[in-house]
């Protein structure tokens, strides 16, 4: 990740920047190679062991298809049991290569080694102390995406542009876990270029930003994504 202050006339006018008190800031990030298929895993939002992935997620900008493993969730737990043997999370499988695992730093360094630069960052490799700044991380909103709530099952994954380190898109996450609802996350922190992308789409930038492919429905803003989820989803 890197930035540069610049001129505002410098940024063609369909192409994103960050506006801070009036200084554009133009933010760019080196990617290492692109898998053709999303990666997939299986995971829920309350585990520090998942959040250590998620963080990997968001820094090799990664778009990973998320399903849901809430305590008690009837589709997906049952799943991983059958796939790897184990009731363990979170579980990845990278249809790129057909491989699969559990141990969150093994795929950690899996993702950094076939996706990214070959190289943990310092803060996600410190064994016990990454799991428990991850852990800790989650006590404001401890029990958050951690069990299910009874919910209809959508034909296609819904799509969510979001990333790990945002507090608005935890929320949002948090009820599509305990909904158990599919979701490709489209990765875009800071620095990624497909911020740009969902700037030419809808001529804003925000994060979350919800597209649900069974509806039609596209919709930025938190508070009200959460409540179309449970509205349209949810049978409580």
């Amino acid at each position: 990740y890197s930035f540069s202050v610049v001129s505002k006339d410098e940024i063609p006018p369909d192409e994103y920047a960050l506006e801070l008190n009036g200084i554009t800031i133009k933010e760019t990030a080196k990617l290492g190679p692109r898998p053709e298929k999303p990666i997939e895993i299986y995971e829920f939002e309350s585990c520090p062991f998942c959040r250590k992935v998620r963080e990997i997620v968001a820094i090799l900008d990664l778009d990973v298809v998320f399903y849901p493993c809430p305590r008690n969730g009837p589709n997906f737990r049952p799943k991983v049991l059958q796939m790897g043997g184990k009731l363990q999370f979170p579980y990845m499988i990278d249809p790129n290569t057909g491989v699969s695992m559990y141990e969150s730093d093994d795929i950690i360094r899996y993702l950094v080694d076939n996706y990214g630069d070959g190289n943990v960052p310092l803060s996600l490799s410190l064994g016990f102390l990454t799991t428990l700044t991850a852990g800790l991380g989650n006590l404001s909103r401890i029990g958050k995406g951690t069990t299910y709530t009874p919910a209809k099952f959508p034909p296609k994954p819904l799509k969510l542009w979001a990333y790990e380190g945002s507090p608005f898109c935890k929320l949002v996450r948090e009820v599509l876990v305990e909904l158990e609802l599919p979701h490709l996350l489209v990765s875009c922190a800071r620095g990624s270029p497909k911020r740009h992308i969902l700037y030419q789409k809808t001529g804003y930038f925000q994060a979350p930003f919800l597209e649900d492919p069974n509806t039609g429905i596209e919709m930025f803003e938190s508070a009200e994504i959460i409540e179309y989820l449970r509205a349209t989803y949810a049978l409580v």
